[in-house]
């Protein structure tokens, strides 16, 4: 079922959970796998979505976005479907690292995630 981007916006401000679909380089196959995020809107109402693979460029959903860039989101029901651009940049990698702590706490994050490496960002208009 799809929706606006308007509900997902609304979704993706609430949640701290949300599920990404991405194709898997070998098998063809969608794969879903829960994540958390980072959701920023700027004053002309685009948004990005960050995304911190738990393993950085270890992580299997990581190396699929790379060989397919599409990348699906539901939130809880919201679904849309968007391209996903890998970031390697270390600077640009370290913000994002930065807002992934604010929102979760440095704790957490140094509890779940292993490797910093990489990131991903996905424009949400």
């Amino acid at each position: 079922m799809a929706t606006s981007n308007e509900t997902l916006k609304e979704r993706l401000a609430r949640y701290r959970e949300i599920k990404i679909t991405v194709i898997g380089r070998k098998s063809g196959k969608k794969i879903s796998v829960p994540v958390w995020f980072v959701f920023e809107e700027d004053k002309s109402k685009k948004g990005t979505l960050y995304l911190l693979p738990v393993q950085g460029s270890d992580t299997q959903w990581y190396k699929n976005v790379l060989h397919h860039p599409s990348l699906w989101i539901d939130a809880r029901g919201a679904e849309a479907e968007f391209r996903a651009t890998p970031v390697t940049n270390p600077t640009v990698v370290k913000s994002v690292v930065e807002k992934f702590r604010e929102k979760y706490g440095a704790k957490d994050v140094k509890k779940y995630y292993s490797k910093f490496d990489v990131a991903v960002m996905v424009p949400v208009d």
